[in-house]
């Protein structure tokens, strides 16, 4: 794809994220699940890390190398024309520049990148620590002129025994990662939780992000939480399952 055209991607899913509230995200992966979620119209995509790994046969978590995902993810960026913003998990072990340069040469024009270091034993990066990662990745967008929009996804309630234990934790972090450039934030695994949501959503000026399942959540409710963003994670692709399975189950042996 040609800089012109991430460029004009880039700056569509910026004002996407302002015009829409929230935005919802499709979560695709492959060139298929890409087009049909296009054509049922929505303005962008996104690449989730887990169904991609499950349509390849890979394990989630970094069991593709960057090379690989950057790889699956061309051709299904070239067969729409929309924004698709990518989830790169932890970074695969690259260098900020490195990872910008990768995603946008592919077309790819946003960004997850979470705090779980899957390379590392899955470790969790210190607030600082992550902060200065996603302020990597936005310098690298700066230099290279595509304002690539960065998620900044913590996986603190995901590893927590107790929410209310980190929850303050999780506040100092998404204040971090909005101080360092992220344009968006990600405290997964609370999408079922009102007033943890409502806790996230006050304690930063930029949108945040919740997964949802199409089928047993409802927009309505995270609009009126004040939700900015919204991505399907696997769900989606773990319900057209399910829809499969009763489909195809009165046809079984």
């Amino acid at each position: 794809m040609d800089s012109r055209t991430t460029v004009e991607r880039a700056q569509r899913l910026k004002q996407l994220h302002a015009d829409h509230k929230p935005l919802v995200l499709p979560t695709v992966w492959d060139v298929w699940s890409a087009r049909t979620a296009a054509a049922a119209g929505f303005p962008a995509l996104t690449v989730g890390s887990h169904p991609l790994a499950d349509s390849r046969g890979a394990e989630d978590q970094e069991g593709q190398t960057f090379e690989e995902m950057l790889a699956a993810v061309r051709p299904i960026i070239a067969a729409v024309d929309v924004p698709v913003s990518v989830d790169l998990e932890a970074g695969y072990g690259q260098k900020p520049a490195d990872l910008i340069a990768g995603l946008t040469e592919v077309g790819g024009v946003g960004l997850n990148l979470e705090d779980t270091v899957h390379s590392e034993g899955g470790r969790m990066r210190t607030t600082q620590e992550h902060a200065s990662y996603i302020a990597g990745l936005r310098a690298a967008a700066d230099d290279a002129g595509i304002p690539v929009w960065i998620n900044g996804r913590t996986d603190l309630f995901l590893h927590a025994e107790d929410t209310s234990a980190v929850l303050d934790e999780a506040i100092e972090r998404l204040r971090a990662l909005e101080q360092a450039g992220a344009d968006s934030v990600y405290p997964v695994r609370i999408q079922d939780n009102d007033e943890l949501l409502a806790a996230m959503i006050g304690s930063v000026a930029i949108p945040v992000n919740t997964t949802a399942h199409p089928v047993k959540h409802n927009l309505e409710r995270f609009r009126r939480l004040g939700v900015g963003r919204i991505t399907y994670g696997p769900l989606l692709q773990l319900a057209m399952a399910d829809a499969m399975k009763d489909m195809l189950g009165p046809w079984a042996p």
